[in-house]
């Protein structure tokens, strides 16, 4: 079973950086049903999403949602509408490869139901691993994945492996039929056009936010002394 676009699915793309942004707004939306809330203005998705309103109506224009002037986003009625554009009112068939801490932690999160996510498949190279089981399911070795992604209908593969691994496993996923990744393994990937990967490195992650705390400490220890500090602006 292959997974092909729904009919709402526009000939015209929206911008990169809007579809990074709808998972916010998703998130945000959902809090506020989950308290009760019908409408939200832009500016109170703004606030729970971290951007600006203007940003928000611009970002949800492209959705051809507008909201109602004076009242607001039927929030219900938002959700779906960004489910639907990201794909979300599909099953999507997950094979995880690389059952390490990491692999088991991916393969026991329970929020991707949720999210219209279904691990579906854990794959690993180690005779130690495959046989495992994991929750509800064993892991095989990555050979049976051409077979998997056909008899599942596989659509995303998660790879967290060590990085010496990345690139190998990343190949056997293409030539099984994975058009989208998700690489968590600290290495960069070459994949063929077609193929759609985003990479989650959390070293960098950390060390970016080591950034801002070093920043928010200088600031602090210069408005004790009462001076003034300049930073290079940033972008």
């Amino acid at each position: 079973m292959r997974h092909r676009p729904g009919p709402h699915v526009r000939d015209r793309s929206i911008p990169e950086a809007t579809v990074g942004r709808l998972p916010r707004y998703l998130q945000a939306l959902a809090g506020m049903a989950a308290d009760g809330t019908a409408v939200a203005s832009s500016e109170e998705l703004a606030l729970a999403a971290g951007v600006t309103s203007a940003k928000v109506r611009k970002d949800l224009s492209h959705l051809g949602s507008y909201g109602t002037r004076g009242v607001g986003y039927d929030i219900a009625y938002l959700i779906h509408q960004i489910r639907r554009e990201l794909g979300l009112t599909q099953d999507w068939g997950i094979a995880i490869a690389g059952i390490g801490n990491l692999g088991h932690a991916l393969a026991n999160y329970k929020g991707f139901g949720d999210r219209g996510f279904r691990v579906a498949a854990l794959v690993d190279v180690d005779p130690a691993k495959v046989g495992e089981r994991v929750g509800e399911l064993e892991v095989v070795h990555i050979d049976t994945l051409p077979e998997l992604v056909k008899e599942l209908g596989l659509a995303i593969g998660v790879i967290a492996t060590p990085a010496i691994a990345v690139q190998d496993v990343a190949d056997r996923m293409v030539a099984a039929g994975i058009r989208s990744i998700l690489n968590f393994a600290p290495a960069p990937l070459v994949a063929p056009p077609g193929v759609s990967v985003r990479s989650v490195d959390l070293a960098v992650e950390l060390q970016i936010l080591a950034y801002y705390e070093q920043r928010k400490a200088v600031l602090a220890d210069v408005r004790r002394r009462g001076g003034a500090v300049a930073f290079a602006p940033t972008r």
